[in-house]
């Protein structure tokens, strides 16, 4: 395809860096030098210029231009620019957005704006941190084949029972695959005899019900459900949805937001959530109210700083697990190698949503993995597809060593996949690989 990205941000630069190697890519920026730095950074052609200017999109190519990416750090502009577009184009459009209202509208009309596909921000990180909540140790949760699969990322910690333990110790759960084990900023493929270490990154694939299980398994004292006390510091929009859906999950958390019009507001909004004014780097008023003693405090403040201050407090007073909003992306290790639990990165966040709905077109669904070092794929398989029909100890012999079979689900039903296992055409199945190695045969799934 040829595509369009308007906005060399991060969100932007992750898009076009996961894109270029297979499609066309022309990305828009006004900042001259950041066009500069991704002429000689990637495989794309750069252009000076306003994305909501007819002209601008002329010289990047929207005559021929199959889709355009509005990713912008402006919800409006974004929407303009896809008016834009489709006025002149036929192009696909998506736009990233960070207020719900905007989303709202678009779902509730046809293709309102002139945008056929819309991201939210701000929903996007709320949805991924509540997946985490839901799960101890979990670092990532993405969901497949409508639910009845789970890719989940879990830290190994020194204590954890699983380290020291070879995979095929650690993995005792019928319908459960281990994947991979990262470590050291590596990806392995989990075998039998891979012992896992502390300090690990766990990669399994599995039902909810055993990814649950093994959570469990990683981290007996973290007990997973909707008794757990969390506590969410900030009453910011991705705030407000975290609080929203651990409500709809049977939740009841707490939130802590300074401004008093706001926390008034909140309050009538979330009925299920007991809404606190006050500035959350009180050490006084975080005794006073037992944070300590909460089993999960999610900072959501308009800073990194002062996220990065309130996690370490929380650990300080026994928090047993924090995770923080960190907006600047490449602090995201930085932050959790000083202290924070887990960092989520709102825009890549959105950058891994954009980039795998782009790719969809061969597969049902995507997750990215270690920073686009491997990918969790879901496909459905057609009666050309190299698996259907055979049993997956003869068909994976046609495939390159690097891949494995996670999950299959047929008619909707959970298939554990074992070396006999016969995948039928329409079965999902879902693939675990380097994404060199997947992105060579999915042609043949």
């Amino acid at each position: 395809m040829r595509v369009i990205i308007v906005g060399a941000g991060q969100v932007g630069s992750s898009i076009a860096a996961d894109l270029a190697d297979e499609h066309d890519v022309i990305v828009v920026d006004c900042d001259g030098d950041r066009v500069e730095e991704l002429n000689y950074s990637l495989d794309v052609l750069a252009v000076t210029g306003d994305g909501t200017s007819v002209s601008t999109l002329e010289e990047a190519g929207i005559d021929d231009a199959d889709m355009v990416i509005a990713s912008t750090d402006d919800d409006e502009t974004n929407l303009v620019i896809c008016s834009t577009v489709k006025a002149v184009s036929g192009a696909f459009t998506i736009a990233r957005v960070k207020q719900t209202e905007y989303l709202r509208t678009w779902e509730g009309s046809e293709r309102a704006f002139g945008v056929d596909f819309m991201v939210c921000t701000n929903l996007l990180a709320a949805e991924s941190i509540v997946r985490m909540i839901g799960l101890p140790a979990a670092r990532d949760v993405d969901p497949f084949a409508g639910g009845k699969v789970q890719m989940a990322e879990f830290e190994v910690d020194e204590g954890s029972p699983i380290a020291g333990q070879t995979v095929e110790e650690a993995d005792r759960f019928d319908s459960l695959t281990f994947v991979a084990i990262l470590r050291n900023g590596c990806v392995e493929i989990a075998r039998g005899k891979t012992v896992v270490e502390a300090g690990d990154r766990a990669v399994v694939i599995g039902s909810p019900e055993s990814v649950q299980e093994f959570a469990r398994s990683v981290d007996p004292e973290e007990t997973a459900g909707a008794a757990e006390e969390v506590v969410i510091i900030g009453g910011s929009e991705i705030g407000y949805h975290i609080a929203r859906l651990l409500e709809e999950r049977g939740f009841k958390p707490r939130l802590v937001e300074r401004d008093e019009e706001r926390a008034r507001e909140l309050a009538e909004e979330l009925p299920g959530t007991v809404v606190m004014k006050s500035d959350a780097t009180d050490i006084e008023f975080l005794e006073r109210e037992h944070v300590g003693d909460a089993d999960i405090v999610v900072s959501t403040l308009d800073s990194d700083e002062k996220n990065l201050l309130v996690s370490l407090l929380a650990e300080r007073m026994g928090v047993e697990r924090t995770i923080a909003i960190i907006d600047t992306g490449e602090y995201v290790d930085l932050f959790e190698t000083v202290g924070v639990d887990v960092g989520v990165s709102p825009r890549g966040v959105v950058a891994e949503e954009i980039s795998r709905f782009t790719r969809e077109d061969d597969a049902e669904n995507i997750a990215l993995i270690e920073s686009d070092k491997a990918e969790v794929l879901e496909i459905e398989i057609g009666e050309e597809s190299v698996l259907a029909g055979r049993p997956i100890r003869e068909s994976m012999g046609d495939l390159p060593d690097g891949i494995v079979i996670g999950a299959i689900t047929r008619d909707r039903e959970y298939v554990t996949p074992r070396g006999d296992t016969v995948i039928e055409v329409g079965d999902h199945v879902v693939l675990f690989g380097g994404i060199d190695v997947l992105d060579g045969v999915t042609a043949q799934l």
